[in-house]
C-alpha cells in the first residue's frame, strides 16, 4: 500500500544535509519564537522561505528531478483531488496551498476551469512555469487571497505541519471561507508518532526545523472542527485510485486518542514501529467538507 504522502528518498551528501539542517534550525527557531505580528504583518513565513531557498540551494525542492516514483505521487494525488470532484470536471476550481515547484499544478490543471496556485515563496515559485489557466498567488502564511466562496477544492500536502500552531485554525478557517458550499480540503501531513518528518529527522529525535507541530489524527480532527468543516473523513489511499474514506466523530477521535496516547508513550523505535502500521496512519488524509 502505497500513501499519498510518501516521499522519494533524500539522495544528498551527508554534508548537504547537515548543511541544510543548521540553516533552517536557525530559521525555524526566528518562527517558533514570533509574534503574531511578525508572522503575519510583516510576512516572516516569505521572508524565511525565501531566506532559506536562498541559502540551501540544494533543497530537495529546488534539486529534485522527475522520475517514475515521483510522477506515480504526482498521479496519485491528482486522482485524490478528482476523486472528490467529480460531477464538474473541466468547469471547477482547485486550490493549491502551498505549490512550491508547482508539478501538481501541471497536472492537475487538466481537471480544473481555474486553478490557484498559492505559495509563501517568491524564490521557489520564481521559475515555475504555470498552465494558463493557473494563477499564481502569494500569502502571508495565513491568509488565503482568492475571492470568498469560490474553490471546489483545496489541497495542501505537506503544510500543515510548517504552520506556527498559534496560526492553524486561523489558516483552516481562511481555506474555509475560500470554499464553496459543499467544497472540501483535502490536507496530507506526517503523523507525529512516527517522526520527525522534516531535515531534523537526520539529527534530532523532535522537529526542530521547519515543521513547527506535527499532528496526530485526533488533533487534526480538533482543529478542523473549531474551523467549523461540517464533516472530517478520514482517508486512506491504495495504489492509484482506491480511496478509503472514514467519517470521524467524536467518539471514533476518542477511540483514535487513546491509541494515540498509548503509542506516545512508547520508547522512539517501539513507537515507530508501531505507527508505521498502516491501520495507524504514518501519513494523515483529512478532508474537511463545509
Amino acid at each position: 500500500m502505497v500513501e499519498s504522502s510518501q516521499a522519494p528518498a533524500d539522495t544528498r551528501s551527508w554534508d548537504d544535509l547537515r548543511h541544510h539542517y543548521l540553516i533552517e534550525k536557525e530559521l525555524a527557531n526566528r518562527l517558533r519564537h514570533s509574534t503574531r505580528t511578525e508572522r503575519i504583518e510583516h510576512h516572516l513565513y516569505t521572508t524565511l522561505y525565501d531566506e532559506l531557498f536562498r541559502r540551501v540551494p540544494h533543497h530537495s525542492q529546488r534539486s529534485r528531478k522527475a522520475t517514475d516514483f515521483t510522477r506515480y505521487l504526482i498521479n496519485q494525488r491528482v486522482d485524490l483531488i478528482t476523486h472528490f470532484n467529480p460531477s464538474s470536471q473541466g468547469k471547477s476550481t482547485l486550490l493549491d496551498i502551498g505549490c512550491g515547484d508547482g508539478h501538481l499544478v501541471k497536472a492537475a490543471s487538466p481537471h480544473f476551469q481555474t486553478v490557484y496556485a498559492l505559495d509563501v515563496s517568491a524564490e521557489i515559485v520564481k521559475q515555475t512555469q504555470l498552465p494558463d489557466n493557473a494563477t499564481l498567488v502569494l500569502s502571508n502564511g495565513v491568509d488565503i487571497p482568492v475571492p470568498a466562496a469560490s474553490v471546489d477544492t483545496a489541497f495542501s500536502h505537506q503544510l500543515m505541519e510548517h504552520l506556527h500552531p498559534d496560526d492553524a485554525v486561523e489558516q483552516l478557517q481562511a481555506i474555509f471561507n475560500s470554499l464553496k458550499p459543499g467544497g472540501c480540503y483535502i490536507c496530507i501531513t506526517p503523523n507525529r508518532l512516527c517522526g520527525p518528518h522534516d531535515i531534523s529527522k537526520h539529527f534530532d529525535a523532535a522537529a526542530t526545523g521547519f515543521h513547527l507541530k506535527e499532528y496526530t489524527v485526533s488533533e487534526l480532527y480538533s482543529i478542523f472542527k473549531q474551523a467549523n468543516f461540517a464533516k472530517v473523513l478520514l482517508c486512506k489511499i491504495s495504489g492509484r485510485s482506491r480511496v478509503f474514506t472514514l467519517t470521524l466523530n467524536p467518539v471514533i477521535v476518542q477511540g483514535f486518542r487513546l491509541v494515540e496516547a498509548i503509542v506516545e508513550r512508547q520508547p522512539r523505535q517501539r513507537r515507530h514501529k508501531i505507527a508505521n502500521n498502516p491501520l495507524l496512519f504514518r501519513n494523515i488524509t483529512l478532508v474537511g467538507i463545509k
